[in-house]
């Protein structure tokens, strides 16, 4: 009996074998075939980012590739929109004219991206040469002309502010430069006197940042007389600066 039960054994054994070693080299080649480089065709396909090529990945969605451009910053400058200017010392009608318009312009503008100069002189002025050539004491430092009309300080309330000793501010030429290193900018001016003031901060602003676009709005300017308002623009608009009412 011990006999036949191991006879059984060894017939079933044989019989199976076949069976199994089929079944293990099917699933052996199913594996190899699965491991098969891709054909040349499939590789260019690939190589070209086709999500649907095999083993292909599938692209980024549109604009997550790259950062966001960024809007260009509008920055507005107001030029010595001050008493002696307007009304004072050197006032004149077309700049007490201009001062609806220049604060309808402060309010388009975030505090954030005004810059104000401020004429400032010394009890010394007249000593100087600006002086001697303009002997009017004007927008001397502390006095009721050189500060800006409370309507106008209260709009102008958060912006940076320059004060300078002569036409063009060197310093706010740097500073803006700075800000235009690091993102697109677009300036405007404002204010006064178009023919002094205006004109001289527009050509020292473009002849620091040349590629950076420079606008002055002669509705928001006034100059010493009418006829000098229009020779500043033209002078201003001959070395590029866009003149426009906005």
């Amino acid at each position: 009996m011990k006999t036949l039960i191991i006879v059984i054994i060894v017939l079933l054994s044989v019989a199976t074998t076949p069976w199994t070693l089929k079944k293990a080299l099917d699933r052996r080649l199913d594996q190899g075939k699965a491991g098969d480089p891709p054909a040349p065709a499939e590789k260019a396909r690939i190589a070209a980012g086709d999500p649907q090529a095999p083993g292909g990945r599938k692209q980024a969605p549109a604009g997550r590739e790259e950062e966001r451009k960024l809007p260009m910053r509008k920055i507005l400058i107001v030029i010595d929109m001050q008493k002696d200017f307007i009304d004072g010392a050197l006032g004149t009608p077309e700049a007490v004219e201009i001062l609806p318009n220049v604060r309808a312009k402060i309010r388009r503008y975030a505090p954030e991206d005004i810059f104000v100069t401020k004429d400032t002189h010394q009890a010394d002025y007249l000593t100087s040469q600006e002086g001697r050539n303009l002997p009017v004491e004007h927008c001397i430092k502390g006095t009721e002309g050189w500060e800006i009309p409370a309507d106008l300080a209260v709009l102008l309330k958060g912006a940076s502010v320059y004060e300078k000793p002569t036409f063009g501010s060197m310093k706010l030429a740097e500073d803006l430069k700075a800000i235009a290193e690091k993102e697109e900018i677009e300036i405007e001016l404002a204010g006064l006197c178009t023919d002094i003031c205006v004109v001289s901060n527009a050509l020292l602003l473009k002849a620091a940042m040349p590629e950076v676009p420079i606008k002055v709005d002669p509705a928001c300017c006034a100059g010493v007389t009418p006829q000098k308002h229009q020779a500043a623009l033209e002078t201003m608009r001959s070395c590029q600066i866009i003149i426009e009412e906005s």
